[in-house]
C-alpha cells in the first residue's frame, strides 16, 4: 500500500461551495490528522464555514482569512489553499484564544502550557527537537506582539512560527476559523509533533539607508505616529522619501521601508495607511523615541532562492513549506514583475501558506519578511532544525 503523504490543494474557484468541494476533494485523506486552510475573505465566510462543517465531520480543521493565498496555483487572490497530515506524520493539538481585546501575558502563558500539557499527554516525549507551534491571530488585533511573545516564552524552545489574517487588503475584519467557526478578536495556536525533519526560517530583502529620524510622538496603543522629527509624520516620511503626501500608497509603504535596529539585527516596521491627520498608522508596535531608518527592498529573487537552499541543504527537498508572506511583500513583488518566477520557487519547494499583515517567528512579531517552517521527507529520528 502505497504511504500516505502530506497533501496540499488550491482551489480557485470563486463560487464558495465549489471551493470547499474541491479542497476537501483534493485533500481528505482516511483518518487525517489535521487540515490547516487559508482563505480569502472575498467568499461568504457564513457559508464557508458551513461547508468545511460539514465536508470535514471529525476533523481538526484550523484556518485564517488572507490577504492572498498560496498554494500548488502560485499566490493568488481569491482562493482556498490549505494541507492535510495524514495519521502517522505527526499528532497535533490546538485551542482558540479569544477576546484579545483584554489579552494578559500571563493568560498566554497559561494558555500556551495548557496546551503543551495537552500535546505531553499523547506524545510524552514532545519537545523542541520534534515539535513546533503554528500561530493565526487576528491581523486587525494589534495584539500580535504580546500575544507571540507569550506564546513563545510558554513553550520555552519549541519554534513559534505563523502569520496575522488578511482580509484582502480592506483592513477592516479579519477572521481564524477553529472548531468549526470564525472569529475575531481571536488567536489560534496549533502544536505538532512529528518524526519528519523540520526548520524554522525567516527571511528579508533589504538595504537599509543613511536617513535616520526618530519618532517624537506617537499612540502606542493605536500603533500610531504623529510627529517625526518634531513635524507631522505622514508629511516628514514623504519629505523623507521624496514624495508628496497626497502621493503616497500602499505601493511606497512596501519599497521605502522603515526599520528599527535591534542588537544589531534590522526589523522591519511596516507602515498600514497615511491618515487625513497627518499622522501613520503601523503593523508593528512602535513608541515614541525610536530611532528609525530608511530601506529599501532588494535582490528578492536571490533572496528568496538562497533560503530554499538553505532549506534543502539542511533537511532535504520539503515535502511541505508553511509559508507566511507579507502582503506588502506580495505588492513588491507584483511591481517588479516577479510573480511568475516566484511562483515558480514557491512550487518547486511545496509551499502553502498565504499573504498576511505580519509575520511571527520565535516570539517576535515582524513586517516586511517571509517566515515560514518546512517539512522534510525523510525520518531524521524526530529531530527538527532552527536558522537560528
Amino acid at each position: 500500500m502505497r504511504e500516505q503523504q502530506i497533501c496540499m490543494a488550491q482551489s480557485c474557484a470563486t463560487d464558495v461551495r465549489q471551493a470547499v468541494a474541491e479542497f476537501h476533494a483534493a485533500v481528505m485523506q482516511a483518518d487525517t490528522e489535521l487540515v490547516v486552510f487559508f482563505c480569502s475573505s472575498k467568499y461568504d465566510l457564513s457559508v464557508l464555514e458551513q461547508e468545511m462543517r460539514r465536508l470535514f465531520v471529525g476533523v481538526h480543521v484550523v484556518g485564517c482569512t488572507t490577504a492572498g493565498e498560496i498554494g500548488p496555483a502560485g499566490c493568488v487572490q481569491h482562493s482556498l489553499s490549505g494541507v492535510s497530515f495524514p495519521p502517522g506524520s505527526c499528532v497535533a493539538v490546538s485551542g482558540l484564544l479569544e477576546d484579545l481585546v483584554d489579552f494578559s501575558v500571563e493568560q498566554g502563558y497559561a494558555f500556551s502550557q495548557a496546551l503543551l500539557q495537552n500535546l505531553e499527554k499523547k506524545i510524552p516525549g514532545a519537545d523542541a527537537e520534534n515539535s513546533f507551534a503554528l500561530l493565526l491571530i487576528d491581523g486587525m488585533s494589534e495584539r500580535e506582539e504580546l500575544v507571540a511573545h507569550a506564546m513563545q516564552y510558554g513553550l520555552g524552545d519549541i519554534p513559534v512560527v505563523g502569520g496575522s489574517a488578511g482580509d484582502d487588503m480592506e483592513f477592516d475584519k479579519t477572521y481564524v476559523y477553529f472548531d468549526g467557526h470564525f472569529h475575531t478578536d481571536s488567536a489560534v495556536l496549533v502544536l505538532v509533533s512529528t518524526f519528519l525533519p523540520f526548520m524554522a526560517f525567516k527571511t528579508q530583502h533589504l538595504v537599509v539607508t543613511d536617513i535616520r529620524f526618530v519618532v517624537t510622538e506617537a499612540d502606542t496603543d493605536q500603533r500610531v505616529i504623529r510627529e517625526i522629527n518634531g513635524l507631522p509624520a505622514a508629511a516628514e516620511y514623504a519629505r523623507l522619501v521624496g514624495l508628496k503626501v497626497e502621493e503616497l500608497t500602499s505601493t511606497h509603504f512596501a519599497t521605502s521601508l522603515v526599520v528599527v535596529m535591534i542588537d544589531g539585527v534590522e526589523y522591519v516596521r511596516s507602515i498600514k495607511s497615511a491618515n487625513p491627520d497627518g499622522s501613520l498608522s503601523f503593523f508593528c508596535a512602535i513608541e515614541e523615541g525610536l530611532v528609525l531608518r530608511l530601506a529599501r527592498g532588494a535582490n528578492l529573487l536571490p533572496n528568496l532562492e538562497q533560503m530554499f537552499a538553505t532549506i534543502n541543504s539542511k533537511i532535504g527537498k520539503p515535502q511541505l513549506v508553511f509559508g507566511f508572506d507579507c502582503a506588502f511583500r506580495m505588492i513588491e513583488i507584483q511591481q517588479q514583475g516577479l510573480i511568475e518566477p516566484v511562483n515558480a520557487i514557491f512550487r518547486k519547494n511545496n509551499t502553502v501558506g498565504f499573504n498576511c499583515y505580519g509575520e511571527q517567528i520565535y516570539g517576535i512579531h515582524v513586517n516586511q519578511t517571509l517566515t515560514g517552517l518546512a517539512i522534510g521527507t525523510h525520518p531524521m529520528g524526530g529531530r527538527g532544525y532552527s536558522d537560528e
